[in-house]
């Protein structure tokens, strides 16, 4: 059997020396120490020049006691390797190659270990940057670790950046919108003429460019905005814009409730969580070129321009139907609640105009009575009863002042209070109705659904003799499934996304009710108030009774007006021509 030991040259070796050199066991501590250390060191000649035993023979393991003794000299002990001779030469191993160590900091100067060619002596080094003594970095390299330099405190930057301030987290989600609508005038020539309103937005959003511009927009613009954010957020209650009115629509009065209605319409969208953040909300608060976008908007998705919103990206029909049969309870509570408070809110609005009729009948009737009593005042020829009718002809034209600003007034805080709920309920029932197609639309899906896998199973059945148009049905119902299920889902969201803006509207009628009624209360006394005021004054001078003074006026002088054309010349002018 071959040794596995017997390529091994160093294994031979140590047999030839151990068969050679015998230990004994009186030899002395020094001796055992330096025959390792002999042995050890035998050069390459003399390996190679000792005889080889052959592979054929088997070789003789003869063996050796080895005695350990602990040596002083040595911290190692009897490993490690004893001093080497000057007649010895001993094989060391070849040195790993050292890396380069370069200066951590080169604008340091020299010290006394300088480590690299790059340091200099410390008299003619530049000086430290960071202003550390030499001596006392060499004295504490010596001592521990050197402590960091001491750190500036950064200095404001003297370039000012036009970057608005950073908003927290709360403020980005929800971010605040101030819009006002004002300056109306008209433009046109007669058969083009409209009014334009200018609208100036103040924003915190970042998604705008600056956080405040202004733009100018005419009527259909603002009811372009109400129907494209219909479209885009089916089951939201969008807050409608005031209805046309063909007639009558420069006078003063009704292009003032106008402006005021479409600037709570703006303000009550840009409030709202879901539409803030619309994309045609932007571009018509911010576009200065609205009408182009808008029909390149409409080239670009011509879906949008058949009203069809989000059930045609789909690939969803809008189906009819018939009668839709309410499932819900809780939907159709809210459908009878709607209808009865929009029959009571549109009585309280008949009995407003009313009201608002009749101020202004009072107004125009103090105005007849305050020119007839002048007409009497001119003709009385008693000074002491010539100034009261005056002076009650003068206190006539004040309550008919007060009668057309308070009439005005009520139509102005509670009566397009009550326009503009009428005009939400009937956002909400169009809410309603998109629900109600939605509703539709998952049942169609449903009957396309059971007309494909009926022509599925009937191609089941006939075998593989339509493996072709088998696999085709199988993807048309596959894509019949994913329709049914995006339109049921689209339902459901609906479903919860309505009740969650009922709930909303209800919260927002109560804070606008009370708020309006509380207006128009406030404007009612104020009236009051003043009328009392006018009417205690009044009263007041005719008391003075011994003051003739207290009602005179002197007459005023008109340089080009002939004498005797006063009304009492003309008077006594007839009576004088019927005497002759």
């Amino acid at each position: 059997m071959e040794d596995p030991w017997a390529d091994s040259a160093i294994g031979g070796e140590s047999n030839n020396s151990s068969s050679t050199v015998p230990q004994s066991d009186d030899t002395a501590p020094a001796d055992s120490t330096a025959a390792p250390s002999t042995s050890s060191t035998l050069t390459p000649s003399a390996n190679t020049s000792s005889s080889r035993p052959s592979r054929l023979t088997p070789r003789r393991l003869v063996a050796q006691p080895t005695r350990l003794e602990a040596v002083k000299d040595d911290p190692l002990g009897p490993l490690g390797a004893s001093t080497p001779t000057a007649t010895d030469t001993p094989l060391a191993p070849p040195q790993p190659p050292l890396k380069e160590q370069l200066p951590l900091r080169t604008t340091l100067s020299g010290g006394p270990n300088q480590i690299g060619s790059g340091a200099r002596r410390p008299g003619g080094g530049p000086s430290d940057p960071h202003r550390i003594e030499e001596e006392e970095l060499y004295n504490d390299s010596s001592s521990g670790p050197r402590q960091p330099p001491p750190v500036p405190p950064a200095l404001p930057s003297p370039v000012r950046t036009s970057m608005q301030p950073s908003v927290s987290i709360e403020q980005a989600a929800n971010p605040t919108f101030h819009i006002s609508v004002g300056d109306p005038h008209k433009v046109g020539d007669l058969t083009s003429s409209h009014i334009v309103y200018s609208v100036r937005t103040k924003t915190t959003s970042k998604a705008y460019k600056q956080p405040e511009f202004e733009v100018k927009r005419r009527y259909r613009d603002f009811l372009w905005l109400y129907n494209t954010l219909h479209a885009n957020n089916p089951g939201v209650v969008v807050p409608p814009p005031p209805e046309k009115q063909a007639v009558g629509r420069f006078e003063s009065n009704f292009v003032e409730a106008r402006r005021a209605a479409l600037e709570k319409m703006l303000n009550k969208t840009a409030a709202h969580p879901t539409l803030q953040h619309d994309a045609d909300l932007k571009l018509f608060l911010e576009s200065e070129a609205f009408n182009i976008d808008v029909k390149h908007k409409e080239r670009k998705e011509p879906h949008l321009g058949e009203s069809k919103g989000v059930l045609s990206t789909f690939g969803i029909s809008v189906g009819s139907g018939n009668k839709f049969v309410e499932q819900d309870d809780w939907f159709h509570d809210r459908r009878v609640y709607l209808d009865a408070l929009e029959n009571q809110l549109k009585g309280l609005l008949k009995a407003m105009d009313s009201m608002v009729a009749q101020r202004k009948a009072m107004a125009e009737a103090a105005g007849e009575f305050s020119a007839s009593l002048h007409a009497l005042s001119t003709v009385e020829l008693s000074p002491t009863l010539s100034g009261p009718l005056d002076a009650l002809s003068e206190l006539q034209l004040t309550i008919r002042d007060v009668y057309d600003r308070q009439a005005q007034q009520d139509v102005l805080t509670f009566g397009i209070i009550i326009e503009e709920y009428i005009r939400l309920i009937g956002s909400v029932k169009q809410a309603f109705s998109q629900r109600q197609k939605a509703f539709y639309s998952w049942h169609s899906a449903e009957s396309e659904l059971q007309k494909r896998k009926a022509s599925q199973d009937k191609l089941l059945r006939q075998g593989k003799s339509q493996q072709d148009r088998l696999n085709q049905v199988n993807a048309e119902v596959a894509d019949a499934e994913r329709k049914v299920h995006q339109a049921r889902l689209l339902f459901e969201d609906m479903g919860r996304l309505m009740r969650a803006e009922l709930d909303r509207f209800e919260r927002e009628k109560v804070e606008d009710f009370k708020s309006g009624v509380e207006t128009f209360l406030e404007s009612a006394v104020e009236a009051q108030k003043e009328l009392i005021e006018k009417w205690e004054t009044f009263l007041m001078q005719l008391d003075a009774e011994d003051d003739e003074t207290v009602f005179y006026r002197p007459p005023v002088v008109q340089a080009n007006k002939p004498a005797g054309d006063t009304a009492v010349d003309r008077a006594r002018a007839r009576i004088d021509d019927d005497s002759d």
